[in-house]
């Protein structure tokens, strides 16, 4: 057993963000590992949802992250896959030290792999959920909504799988990081009519498959106007907020062929199995490594996409930013060394 300072950051009430420091004793079960934190990432989207209060799930005051990478420090006596000094990504919080098991997302993080791009891995498999449910074929003309974190790498692996992808965004810095990343186009919809820009990129057809990543309904349904007859809509970000419309008019551009018979398509990521199993293909761990190979072959690129590498201490003015400030704050990591 090991008795260490721990340091967490803890969302203690709506937007107020706090530095706990707590004596944390590694009483480990057998089947338990302990791990010390190198990099955690900041998820905008989950993370200010949870600060909002407005998350049912996220009972304050809670540590909140789900993404790290970390160096094993401690093992249970029936841990036999991994060693003291292992590097591993895994779903971990925004804590210096953490109890785990290696039963879920656990994994080696292959050598020579940049630290810093190791736990943009799950914002990577999020994303891939929208391809995996898609059908996206090579020359297929894609919209995706909304270019944070998720939103660009979706962009990403949709050009990956063949697609030339139309970008979309209020913000002009995200625009442009999107196209250091590969974007083919990029459409400002705060300024100009995305529908008439996206109907002259592809010759009056529209897409085949429009990516929702923004979350926010009311950009789901103004997707819908541009999308080809028998195209799909992927709702890559979960739906939040209110938005008052005419839910007829949505469901006859599914229904009617005329309106284009869309097919409306869920992509949260745990659709999916955590492991993999004999009844399907795709699992989180398999899209894991995946994305490992795709870092390490500089085919998925993430170096533009990290705004700050800041200390645990600062995590108030992260998430203030990352709220108020959307052009100058995009990825956040959390450095623990």
């Amino acid at each position: 057993m090991l008795i260490l300072q721990n340091e967490k950051v803890v969302f203690v009430e709506p937007w107020k963000v706090d530095m706990q420091y707590e004596r944390f004793e590694s009483k480990l079960q057998a089947n338990e590992v302990l791990v010390k934190k190198i990099y955690s990432l900041v998820s905008p989207g989950t993370e200010l949802a949870c600060l909002s209060g407005d998350e049912d799930w996220f009972k304050m005051p809670d540590v909140p992250g789900y993404s790290s990478v970390s160096e094993v420090i401690e093992i249970g006596s029936d841990i036999k896959a991994f060693n003291v000094g292992d590097t591993v990504f895994h779903y971990g919080n925004h804590a210096k030290y953490e109890i785990t098991t290696t039963d879920g997302i656990f994994i080696k993080v292959p050598k020579g792999l940049n630290l810093k791009w190791v736990p943009f891995t799950r914002m990577a498999t999020i994303a891939m959920t929208s391809l995996r449910v898609s059908k996206i074929e090579l020359g297929d003309d894609v919209s995706v909504t909304g270019l944070g974190m998720v939103g660009n790498m979706a962009t990403q692996l949709a050009r990956l799988q063949g697609a030339r992808v139309i970008g979309l965004d209020v913000s002009e810095n995200r625009l442009e990081l999107a196209r250091q990343c590969g974007l083919y186009k990029g459409i400002n919809s705060g300024s100009t009519d995305p529908k008439e820009e996206i109907l002259e990129l592809t010759d009056g057809a529209g897409v085949s498959t429009a990516i929702e990543a923004t979350g926010i309904p009311q950009v789901a349904v103004e997707s819908l106007t541009w999308i080809k007859k028998f195209g799909e809509i992927i709702l890559l970000g979960t739906p939040r907020g209110e938005h008052h419309a005419d839910i007829t008019d949505v469901l006859r551009r599914c229904h009617i062929l005329g309106l284009g018979s869309i097919t409306f398509k869920g992509a949260h990521e745990w659709r999916y199995s955590i492991t993999p199993n004999e009844f399907s293909k795709h699992s989180l761990y398999r899209n894991s490594q995946i994305v490992f190979k795709l870092l390490m072959d500089n085919m998925l690129i993430v170096d533009p996409l990290i705004s700050h590498v800041i200390k645990p201490e600062e995590a108030q003015s992260a998430y203030d930013g990352l709220r108020f400030d959307k052009d100058n704050y995009n990825a956040v990591l959390f450095n623990w060394e």
